[in-house]
């Protein structure tokens, strides 16, 4: 059984084929993405040197899913991001960056277990709310929670038109208890 509280270590070959050591099998990059998903840590070694190389596999990891059209990180951020690296900025964006990213997780926790807490009689609109949610999610991820790429699209709309409804129907309720 995998201890999953410690990283998954991977080593990379000379040959730059990279090595699960947990299941002793090579992996590709798409594989470790997978892990990531899948919430598990994950440190890449180069097993001559043992010099850690997550952090280089994870850039490529990201650029290969922007080069594929699943972009993520809007031009503005990756020019901000460039301009980091030459200006006196730079000490504090890490830090910045890994604190906005914990408090959007902490934030989706906090929303999902407040989601599940709530039922339709204690919350109106609840399952229009819930639905719109999982779409918002699912359009956020891309799909990428429990699938290997893009959400797939579908070819009616109806879901899309549903969810609109679902939406109006809401802003309706909404406005009325506002009143």
């Amino acid at each position: 059984m995998a201890d999953t509280d410690k990283p998954l270590l991977i080593k990379r070959y000379a040959s730059r084929r990279l090595y699960n050591t947990e299941t002793s099998d090579y992996v590709t990059l798409e594989d470790i993405a997978t892990f990531i998903r899948d919430g598990r840590e994950v440190q890449i070694v180069d097993l001559k040197s043992g010099d850690d190389l997550t952090r280089q596999y994870l850039l490529q990891i990201i650029a290969e899913h922007e080069s594929r059209g699943e972009s993520v990180l809007p031009v503005d951020v990756l020019t901000d991001l460039v301009r980091s690296y030459t200006s006196q900025a730079s000490s504090i964006v890490p830090q910045f960056l890994a604190a906005s990213f914990e408090m959007l997780r902490e934030g989706q926790s906090k929303m999902i277990e407040n989601m599940t807490k709530a039922t339709p009689m204690t919350m109106p609109g609840f399952e229009a709310l819930q639905a719109q949610q999982a779409a918002f999610f699912k359009a956020m991820t891309g799909g990428m929670m429990g699938s290997s790429g893009p959400a797939r699209e579908n070819d009616d709309g109806d879901d899309l038109d549903k969810i609109k409804k679902q939406l109006s129907d809401l802003q309706n309720q909404l406005a009325k208890m506002g009143r």
